[in-house]
């Protein structure tokens, strides 16, 4: 049975040629600097982000806890989109590893400048928490995809700055928001501080993350690095890939969200699904069961004696992602099981 595996865009393997260029890269001991091809990654998107330095990590949560650590104190709060990343999928990670609270605002995994403003709690009252950061995450992965609106982004940060207050890009999937909304990855990053974008979302390498902003910011993100963990070595053959997918696989994102917006459109057809299309604006398809369907987890347990392999977001909340390794085809035949599944 073949299976189309649209649980994430991480479980994509690394193709023939991403496999030759781990196999040729040049590496040496990344903690001496002396790893050509991490050196080479990180000059790379530093200037693909418009910022002065770029640090690898291990993993995109990493990046997001470090990038807590450099930004903020513990006590501190921070503000931002419902349904975070660092609120929801870093198993505490944000109040353990950097002692802060996290309050979300807005809805879908957007919000308002208004929004943001008045989520800062009022200075010189030493009952409240200061407010010391705010995070964006774009492309929203629990909002479907979503890429935040720039011009809102911008205003955010605006304020932000005014307050004193530091700016964080939680960008692991930037890349998708700049093939969507046309703007370069340089744009969409300038208003923050840090940025954090991922390799293994979108461009197939087979891990590694990287945080970018003032070169203050990355020594000391190196140091937090280090605290937790995050200092390897060879890193050059995980660099060689993300290298190669930024060549290779950048560009033909678009082709994960036509994909995306075909098998939401089948979706949107069924009595059994509610899907705001409007949300569908990358490569991710967060839909939900209406009443009289079966439950998310029914359904993803189904799909899998099918060959259909989804991932249940809540009780009734399901997900999906399109990626390098699923093919139109493939897309257009999950779609026809779920809606055969689903009446």
């Amino acid at each position: 049975m073949t299976v189309i595996d649209l649980r994430s865009d991480t479980v994509t393997r690394p193709t023939a040629a991403m496999r030759a260029a781990i196999a040729a890269a040049a590496v040496g001991d990344e903690q001496y600097g002396e790893d050509p091809s991490t050196n080479e990654l990180q000059a790379r998107c530093a200037e693909l982000l418009g910022k002065e330095a770029a640090l690898w990590l291990p993993s995109g949560t990493m990046a997001n806890q470090v990038a807590l650590r450099v930004l903020c104190r513990p006590g501190d709060e921070v503000i931002t989109g419902r349904e975070a990343h660092a609120g929801w999928h870093e198993t505490g990670g944000a109040a353990a590893n950097a002692g802060v609270q996290i309050v979300e605002v807005g809805s879908g995994g957007v919000y308002t400048c208004e929004d943001f403003v008045a989520a800062i709690k009022p200075a010189g009252l030493p009952v409240f928490p200061p407010t010391t950061l705010v995070q964006i995450e774009n492309t929203h992965n629990r909002g479907g995809g979503l890429v935040f609106d720039q011009a809102e982004v911008e205003r955010i940060c605006a304020a932000a700055r005014e307050r004193g207050i530091a700016r964080f890009l939680d960008g692991a999937r930037l890349w998708n928001a700049a093939v969507a909304s046309g703007r370069s990855e340089a744009e969409l990053a300038a208003p923050f501080d840090l940025v954090a974008v991922a390799f293994s979302k979108g461009l197939g390498a087979p891990g590694g993350s990287l945080l970018a902003g003032s070169k203050a910011l990355i020594a000391l993100a190196n140091r937090h690095r280090r605290m937790l963990g995050g200092a390897m070595r060879q890193t050059g053959l995980y660099a060689a890939a993300a290298l190669h997918g930024i060549d290779h696989h950048r560009t033909r994102l678009a082709e994960d969200h036509a994909n995306a917006r075909a098998l939401a459109e089948a979706l949107a057809g069924s009595a059994a699904v509610q899907i705001d299309l409007a949300t569908v604006q990358t490569n991710i398809v967060v839909f939900r069961l209406s009443p009289g369907a079966p439950d998310a987890a029914t359904l993803v347990a189904r799909a899998r004696e099918r060959g259909v392999l989804l991932n249940a977001f809540a009780a009734r909340t399901v997900r999906a992602v399109t990626h390098l390794d699923v093919s139109a085809a493939e897309v257009a035949a999950a779609g026809a099981v779920l809606r055969e599944l689903l009446g």
